[in-house]
């Protein structure tokens, strides 16, 4: 058997290319949209993808299911659970077998067995793998999807925090319970093999590690730890973090289909004139993905700077409407990349194209970036702004401070008038606050260079 996992690091997601060696065949878990390197792979150790599978309908990323389906012409393997609300809309005149527990199937000589396990979302499943071409009688591992993951397990809130499906989180964290009971009876040597990683906001507390066994996560995790039902609803629920608004398009997109990519057949819109017409649209966007450092003083009006990086992809979620056709400010070097980040996401509507040095035939705006001693010296009578997580805020802020969430900062009602005076925990989440606040028409703002983590240290010296 070949086994090989794939970790987008801007998604903390994995996903895993399982192969016959006997056979030449192989299949892929939880495949990602772009997936020309699990191709690659496959091709490099003679193996063809036949065939792909989902643990669950995903909230967080675009699977790419449906587009190795239409591209390879392989079978899906989707989940069968669920009620009526959570079934795929998009497998007629496709190869699909829909699966429920106990379900098995083969790739080659590598046979699958699904077990249902809901609890982070009614239709979730996990695949327990054995290896009988290599001689085993018994597993080998699970592939867990977003159920159990290294050192926690899914958060059931996301349904009704990002979707909107009401007094589903209850219900979930109680599906979690009895799912787990299920997962303690699995073999303790049993590999498991989540979907995701560190940095996920599928939960609260993820491990960096890629993977582990059942073993030592009955030892270890918090959540295998918990026997009393009432206490584990009370843990799970407690805590977790803010549910992306862009989770609720994700589920709708892999319910129903997402868009199937095809080769771009003509150039994005780059002439200074052409652009200037693009963005008179009131539906565009402008996304900004230099350093914070350079964009600061060169910022095109109405534009937010989210700088490409480890969090682009969540930030890009968090702020872009679906409704927005994108233009970036993107080095050329950079711009492939940073398309397939926003398409992984289904941000696929991007029109132009701004190359930092064509900017400067554009009007330009600025925002300042203060230290900590301007930051006290100023802002004690004025308005600051924390634009922190909630966990980050209760355990200590600024004295008069006003909490916004960065995700939500689009949406403030604040008089542009007021001077503004931003700062997060290091600075690199209040650079691209600043950006939106100058994007929305705020005339004066300061930004905290260092963040509350350098506010703290300066109070320790003194």
């Amino acid at each position: 058997m070949f086994f090989q996992s794939f970790f987008d690091d801007k998604l903390a997601q994995y996903s895993y290319l399982i192969g016959c060696q006997r056979t030449g065949e192989s299949i892929v878990i939880d495949p990602s949209r772009h997936y020309k390197n699990i191709l690659a792979v496959a091709k490099k150790q003679g193996l063809t993808i036949t065939a792909a599978a989902e643990t669950h309908i995903h909230a967080d990323f675009i699977s790419g299911s449906r587009q190795l389906a239409n591209d390879l012409q392989v079978k899906l393997f989707l989940s069968d659970e669920g009620d009526v609300d959570w079934k795929y809309q998009y497998t007629n005149n496709l190869n699909v077998e829909l699966v429920k527990d106990g379900s098995k199937f083969s790739i080659g000589k590598v046979d699958f067995e699904v077990i249902h396990t809901p609890g982070h979302t009614p239709e979730s499943i996990s695949f327990i793998l054995t290896d009988r071409g290599g001689g085993a009688t018994s597993p080998m591992g699970i592939f867990t999807g977003d159920f159990v993951f290294v050192g926690d397990v899914g958060r059931p809130d996301l349904l009704e925090k990002a979707v909107g499906v009401k007094n589903s989180a209850g219900i979930g964290a109680r599906q979690m319970f009895d799912s787990l009971k299920r997962f303690k009876e699995l073999p303790d040597y049993l590999m498991v093999w989540p979907s995701h990683g560190a940095g996920s906001a599928c939960g609260k507390s993820l491990g960096a590690i890629p993977s582990s066994t059942v073993g030592y996560e009955k030892m270890f995790n918090w959540a295998l730890n918990i026997d009393d039902e009432d206490l584990f609803v009370k843990e799970l629920l407690k805590d977790q973090p803010e549910a992306p608004t862009y989770f609720s398009e994700m589920k709708k997109a892999n319910k129903m289909g997402p868009t199937i990519l095809k080769e771009k057949t003509s150039e994005y819109i780059t002439s200074s004139t052409d652009i200037e017409k693009l963005l008179s649209n009131k539906q565009v966007i402008i996304i900004d993905t230099r350093d914070a450092n350079i964009a600061e003083k060169s910022l095109l009006p109405g534009s937010i700077n989210i700088p490409f990086s480890k969090s682009f992809v969540n930030w890009a979620g968090w702020l872009i409407k679906y409704d927005e056709d994108i233009v970036l400010v993107a080095e050329t070097a950079q711009l492939h990349e940073i398309i397939k980040a926003l398409q992984s996401i289904h941000l696929d509507d991007v029109k132009g194209i701004i190359l930092p040095e064509n900017i400067e035939s554009f009007e330009k705006v600025s925002y300042d970036t203060i230290d900590v001693e301007q930051f006290k010296n100023e802002a004690s009578d004025q308005y600051i702004m924390d634009i922190r997580n909630n966990s980050e805020w209760k355990n200590g802020h600024i004295e008069n401070a006003n909490h916004h969430f960065l995700g939500h900062l689009r949406t403030t009602t604040l008089d542009r008038e007021m001077p503004i005076y931003l700062h997060c925990q290091s600075g690199v989440r209040s650079a691209i606050g600043a950006s939106v606040l100058k994007s929305l028409g705020f005339k004066e703002i300061k930004h905290l260079a260092g963040g509350y983590n350098a506010y703290q240290k300066e109070g320790i010296k003194k």
